[in-house]
């Protein structure tokens, strides 16, 4: 930004959100990114003009006008930004338009005059429980006893047994499993950390993992439950070009490791599970993110969305 003082009152908002308001890490550093780039926009007066309105560029955010807010909501549609991208741009800039109100920066809450985008409807995709037993049969089809066959076999049946995420699976180490019976893993940390049951034939796949196939892909001293060809830690994206293969052999389609988690959430739901249950499993801090799996659950398979 040319003017510092933008900059430090973004700051100062970000840190206000993040202690008043409890906001993550994540979000945070979103509107970060959201707002510098919005301040970078008000700043030129070649981008600063939205058809018949041309607002002033600014180098304060005292003369701040919903019509600079409008003029970049409409720049991003241009620009074919997704929906979602735009709504959290919007929320971004209408909560640092009250800030500024509040800190008498400007007279107007100006973001009160902006209209948020709507967000088109997410609707995850679910896998048949048919198409759940192929996959998790794919890794040893045939006999096959390679380590790496037995790790995917364990991780596949894990992930599903659980629905967890796949970065808790990834980052999962030695000692989060139950060692005597291999019937739990504990995932997360500190006060969002949670136990997670294991089917029978999850704990038998990361049995054999662990007693058979881990000792002959480990290099030295590695806390890591799940390892790669080279011996390190297995990555999010390591996993994800695993599940992609054998999803492509067995012609599913397209498939994210977030699959296994709205399957395990469906399939969980009409078994009989508890709302509850599955919310904690998949460690939901709201009741209403699960819910949309007991509307998908309620339908047949063949009008399980698409992710």
């Amino acid at each position: 930004m040319k003017d510092s003082t933008m900059q430090d009152q973004v700051g100062r908002f970000l840190d206000s959100v993040q202690s008043e308001r409890q906001f993550a890490e994540n979000t945070v550093a979103a509107y970060r990114n959201d707002l510098t780039q919005f301040a970078h926009f008000i700043e030129s007066p070649a981008s600063c003009v939205d058809g018949d309105v041309e607002c002033a560029p600014l180098d304060e955010w005292g003369g701040l006008k919903a019509d600079h807010l409008n003029a970049y909501l409409r720049y991003l549609e241009q620009k074919d930004y997704a929906s979602s991208t735009v709504a959290r741009k919007a929320a971004a800039m209408k909560s640092f338009a009250s800030w500024l109100q509040q800190e008498d920066v400007t007279s107007d809450d100006v973001g009160a005059e902006i209209t948020t985008p709507k967000v088109a409807k997410y609707v995850p995709r679910a896998i048949s429980p048919d198409e759940v037993e192929r996959l998790m049969d794919e890794p040893i089809k045939d006999g096959n006893q390679r380590p790496d066959a037995a790790r995917d076999h364990a991780m596949l049946e894990v992930l599903y047994a659980t629905g967890m995420r796949v970065s808790e699976l990834v980052a999962l180490n030695m000692d989060d499993v139950e060692q005597e019976h291999f019937s739990t893993l504990q995932v997360g940390e500190a006060d969002r950390a949670r136990t997670l049951p294991l089917s029978v034939r999850a704990s038998d796949a990361l049995a054999h993992y662990l007693q058979e196939a881990r000792s002959h892909m480990v290099h030295g001293d590695v806390d890591a439950l799940f390892v790669n060809h080279r011996g390190g830690r297995l990555t999010r994206q390591g996993f994800w070009l695993i599940l992609k293969s054998y999803a492509e052999r067995m012609g599913i389609g397209e498939m994210t490791p977030h699959t296994l988690r709205h399957s395990f959430a469906v399939h969980a739901l009409r078994r009989g599970l508890d709302i509850k249950d599955v919310q904690r499993q998949l460690g939901h801090v709201s009741l209403s993110t699960t819910r949309v799996y007991w509307q998908l659950a309620q339908q047949p398979d063949t009008e399980w969305g698409q992710e």
